[in-house]
């Protein structure tokens, strides 16, 4: 079949018969196509018109305000848009354009009563919106001629009382306008997440910026919510809506793990929600839709959890630590026989492991650097008499605080018997990491220039120590020299220990 502007040859033709104005929009308001009438009451072409926004003759320019007529126009329009259905204006004023006895224009004041009806595709999408006007210029005429008339006919009476009954709807109608576009900035500014599913598919009509926000800014109006939400299958939340929509009960959920995909081909994200299913009745009692409200409550899950897990962590370290300090006190008190000596090493012991914790504590206890550990346990003694050599080394919590025990061992006897105890000696430290697959660290205590070494008739309290932290807290192996020309020590470290318990 032929077609003309769009339209069938015989839809084209009535259309434009019409006496009627008729005219076609599309949805950001600009003509697509318009009937003779229209052209005759507006003077103007085609050619000048399709393509035009619907009210540019009104553009007064940026931050002007449209009249009152153009803004009743304009609301009934977007409302027939926006709500898929059509919508009715009474009576709205209009000056129209007259050409006068000189050729000059003069413009006369007509009344129309003016429908906008959505034209939907096969998806259920606005395509157009169709304008149809009616001149009830002379019933306005009639109603104020026989307004202020005594003995009025009864048509007379009867085309005012019609013609008021109109506007006073219209006015009931541009009030409930207003009262519902109050409501729809309330419900567009709330501060936690809403939507509003219509029928038993559970079918999306609206939803604010926060929902919006939730699941990822996807287009999910007039969609069903399986359609729209297809990462919900088996979560349970599908089945929630209908045992709603079905026995008229709201639902809360409280802290609800939920699963979303918040970004195209993305993976899914765990969100935890509070939320209301709440049903929505229609004039009959009828449960007609779900209204959704709640708030993503995520952060204080996850907070929660992770001071649950600081705490656990933290009675665990005390145990520990406590453990330690006993063990430390016992031993001690097997080498030191005399109370004084006996409260120094303690105590420079107890210092050496609240250095460590320092460190850690700096770093929210997920762990220290080698270097960071070795530079505080040997500071005491002179950064040149002391060589670091080796690569940033991340330990974690328990690690750490072995190696720093460790190396305080090391520094103190090193101050008493080794190369610490002269003037001249100095110590150099060592270390690299092997096989980034199974990663061991190799760290290397070498004393120089010191007195003489002579190996010990029997093992301290500070050899054991070194001993038993390295081969149960570390999991590693040591390898103590008492050379002649020096102390050393030799360390063989798993770093990824902690990761595995």
């Amino acid at each position: 079949m032929a077609k003309t502007g769009g339209l069938p040859v015989d839809l084209a033709s009535a259309f434009d018969a019409s006496p009627n104005p008729y005219v076609l929009v599309t949805p950001d308001l600009r003509i697509a196509g318009l009937n003779q009438a229209y052209l005759d009451v507006t003077s103007s072409t085609r050619e000048t018109t399709i393509g035009r926004p619907l009210f540019a003759a009104f553009d007064s320019g940026p931050g002007a305000e449209a009249p009152e007529n153009v803004r009743q126009v304009r609301a009934s329009l977007e409302k027939a848009r926006d709500t898929r259905q059509p919508d009715h204006l009474a009576v709205v004023k209009f000056a129209i354009s007259r050409p006068g006895p000189n050729g000059d224009a003069l413009f006369e004041d007509r009344f129309w009563s003016a429908t906008h009806t959505p034209i939907l595709d096969e998806a259920g999408e606005v395509v157009f919106l169709l304008q149809h006007t009616t001149d009830i210029t002379e019933l306005q005429r009639l109603r104020a001629m026989t307004a202020g008339m005594e003995g009025a006919n009864a048509v007379d009476l009867l085309g005012g009382a019609v013609l008021g009954r109109a506007q006073a709807v219209q006015e009931d109608n541009q009030r409930l306008q207003t009262e519902r576009n109050q409501l729809v900035e309330m419900f567009m500014q709330a501060p936690g997440f809403v939507t509003i599913l219509s029928g038993p598919q559970h079918v999306f009509q609206m939803h604010n910026p926060a929902y919006a926000q939730l699941i990822g800014h996807r287009v999910i109006a007039g969609k069903p919510i399986r359609e729209a939400l297809p990462e919900l299958t088996g979560q349970g939340f599908y089945e929630l809506l209908d045992t709603v929509y079905e026995t008229g009960e709201p639902h809360e959920g409280r802290a609800s793990r939920v699963q979303l995909q918040r970004s195209p081909e993305g993976p899914l994200e765990t969100v935890y929600l509070n939320f209301i299913y709440q049903p929505i009745r229609d004039a009959s009692g009828k449960v007609a839709g779900i209204f959704v409200q709640g708030h993503d409550v995520t952060d204080t899950i996850v907070a929660a959890e992770r001071q649950k897990l600081m705490i656990d962590e933290l009675n665990h370290r005390v145990k520990n630590t406590l453990a330690t300090v006993q063990s430390i006190a016992m031993r001690t008190a097997r080498s030191h026989a005399d109370p004084k000596t006996f409260a120094e090493g303690f105590q420079a012991r107890l210092l050496a492991l609240s250095h460590t914790h320092d460190l850690l504590t700096r770093s929210h206890w997920e762990g220290a650097d080698l270097r960071a550990i070795l530079q505080h346990e040997t500071e005491a003694h002179g950064p040149q008499r002391i060589s670091l050599n080796g690569q940033p080394v991340a330990l974690g919590a328990a690690a750490a605080l072995s190696l720093g025990m460790i190396l305080h061992e090391l520094a103190t006897n090193a101050a008493k018997y080794g190369a610490l105890s002269g003037p001249e000696g100095r110590v150099l430290i060592d270390w690299a990491v092997a096989d980034q697959t199974n990663p061991v660290m190799h760290l290397t205590w070498r004393e120089i220039d010191g007195p003489p070494v002579v190996e010990p008739t029997r093992r301290g309290f500070g050899s054991r120590l070194i001993e038993r932290n390295v081969r149960h807290d570390l999991a590693g192996e040591v390898k103590l020299e008492y050379a002649t020309s020096g102390f050393t020590a030799e360390f063989m470290v798993p770093l990824d220990r902690e990761k595995s318990e």
